[in-house]
C-alpha cells in the first residue's frame, strides 16, 4: 500500500463538518421522537425497531473482508411489561444526547448513565440501576439512528497509548508523538477527523502490541525511532478509539498495521477483531476493521524456532481449547490454511505463550531480534 501524505483540515472546514454531523444526528433523534408521539396520539402502541446485535445477525462479507450487520430487527414495545422499561430508557437517552448536542458538549458513558438515572416520581423504581443497563441502550441507539457513538457526543474511558514518528493535532493542540517520554500519548475515545488530524508523518508502518508492559519495552528500546514506525498498544482488547485510530492510519496514510499479540485464543481473537471487526460492533466495521492487518506473532512455532525454555509454557485449559476451536471455525479463518495450521499448532503444543515469553531469550530479544527478523522475512499471517 502506497504511503499517503498527511493533511490537516482547516478549522473552518472542521467546524462546518461537525455542525453538519450534529444537525443530521439531531434530525434523526427528532424524527424518532416524532414517530413515537404520532403513534401514541393515534391511539396505537409506540414500537421501536432495534437492529439485532448478535452473531446470528452478523454477515461475513468475503469480498470486502469485514463483518457486516444483517437486516434482523427486534421490536421494543411500550405496552409490553417486559419491554416498557427499556423503551423508556431508550427515550431518556435520546433526550440526554439531544441536550449534549445542543450545548456543544460531550459526556462519558458513566456521565450519561448518571444524567439519566433518577427515581420515577411516586415510586421506588429507578430509571437505571447500573451502568450495565445503560451502555447497551446507547449501542442500540447507535444502530437505530445510524449514528456512531462519537456522533452522539459520548466517549468511553481512555485506553491505549501511542508514540512514534508522527505529529498530530488534537482538538487544536499540536502534539509531537516523538517527544512523549516514557508514558506516551494517551489515545482518546473520540479520534474522528474533526478532533484529531495528522499533520506530519515519516513513519513507514505501525506496530501494535497487545499490552502496556510489552509497549514499554519497545518504547524504552526506542524501537519506533530505530525502525521509523509508530508504536501503539490497546491494553488487551483494543478500545474503539484505538481501533479507529489504527484504521485511519492505515486508510488515510497508507501505513501497514503489524500486530504482536499473545499466542493464545485471546490473542487470536484480538487480531480477528482488529482485522475483520467484531460481532457486537458489526455495524461499525466500515470504520473500524483493517482487512490488511498482519499478525507477526507470537506464533505456535516460536517455542522451537526461538529455542524457548519450558518456563514459558502456560497449559491450555479446557476453555482455551474450546475457544480455539470456535475461532478456527470463523469463516475468515476456516478457509485460511495458515491460520488453520497456526491454531492447530497451538493445540498440538498443548500450551499457550505470552509475548513476554521472549524475555526468556533476553530482555530485548523481542525488540532487537524477533520482530525485526519477522519484518525482514515478511513472516506473518494475514
Amino acid at each position: 500500500m502506497a504511503k499517503k501524505s498527511p493533511s490537516t483540515a482547516k478549522p473552518s472546514t472542521i467546524s462546518a463538518a461537525r455542525k453538519s454531523r450534529d444537525d443530521r444526528t439531531q434530525k434523526q433523534i427528532a424524527d424518532l421522537a416524532s414517530r413515537v408521539a404520532k403513534t401514541a396520539f393515534t391511539g396505537k402502541e409506540p414500537v421501536l425497531h432495534i437492529p439485532t446485535r448478535s452473531r446470528a445477525n452478523t454477515i461475513w462479507n468475503k469480498q470486502r473482508r469485514i463483518l457486516e450487520m444483517g437486516d434482523a430487527r427486534q421490536d421494543r414495545q411500550l405496552f409490553n411489561l417486559n419491554q416498557a422499561k427499556q423503551f423508556m430508557q431508550t427515550m431518556l437517552h435520546c433526550s440526554t444526547i439531544m441536550d449534549l448536542i445542543q450545548e456543544g458538549k460531550t459526556s462519558s458513558l458513566r456521565g450519561v448513565f448518571y444524567k439519566a438515572k433518577h427515581t420515577v416520581a411516586g415510586t421506588k423504581e429507578n430509571t437505571f440501576d447500573t451502568q450495565e443497563e445503560s451502555d447497551p441502550i446507547l449501542e442500540d441507539l447507535e444502530v437505530t439512528l445510524g449514528a456512531l457513538r462519537e456522533e452522539l457526543h459520548i466517549y468511553a474511558k481512555k485506553k491505549g497509548t501511542m508514540i512514534g514518528n508522527i505529529t498530530i493535532v488534537d482538538s487544536g493542540d499540536e502534539i509531537d508523538c516523538r517527544r512523549m517520554g516514557s508514558g506516551g500519548y494517551a489515545i482518546p475515545s473520540i479520534v474522528e477527523p474533526d478532533v484529531i488530524q495528522f499533520k506530519k508523518c515519516e513513519a513507514k508502518f505501525v506496530l501494535h502490541v497487545e499490552k502496556d508492559t510489552v509497549w514499554g519495552r519497545f518504547n524504552e528500546d526506542r524501537f519506533w525511532q530505530e525502525h521509523n514506525c509508530i508504536l501503539t498498544e490497546g491494553g488487551g482488547q483494543p478500545s474503539r478509539g484505538v481501533r479507529r485510530l489504527l484504521q485511519r492510519l492505515n486508510k488515510e496514510l497508507g501505513l501497514p498495521i503489524y500486530c504482536l499479540l499473545d499466542c493464545d485464543p485471546w490473542g487470536h481473537y484480538i487480531f480477528s477483531v482488529i482485522k475483520q471487526g467484531s460481532i457486537s460492533l458489526a455495524f461499525e466495521s466500515e470504520r473500524l476493521a483493517i482487512p490488511d492487518a498482519k499478525f507477526i506473532g507470537v506464533r505456535a512455532k516460536d517455542y522451537d524456532e526461538c529455542d524457548l525454555g519450558d518456563a514459558v509454557k502456560i497449559d491450555l485449559s479446557d476453555q482455551d481449547i474450546k475457544r480455539a476451536k470456535e475461532i478456527a471455525a470463523y469463516p475468515w479463518f476456516a478457509a485460511h490454511k495458515g491460520w488453520q495450521k497456526e491454531i492447530q499448532g497451538m493445540l498440538n503444543n498443548g500450551f499457550k505463550m505470552e509475548v513476554e515469553a521472549m524475555i526468556n531469550k533476553g530482555i530485548s530479544y523481542v525488540t532487537e531480534e524477533y520482530v525485526p527478523q519477522r519484518l525482514r522475512s515478511k513472516d506473518w499471517l494475514e
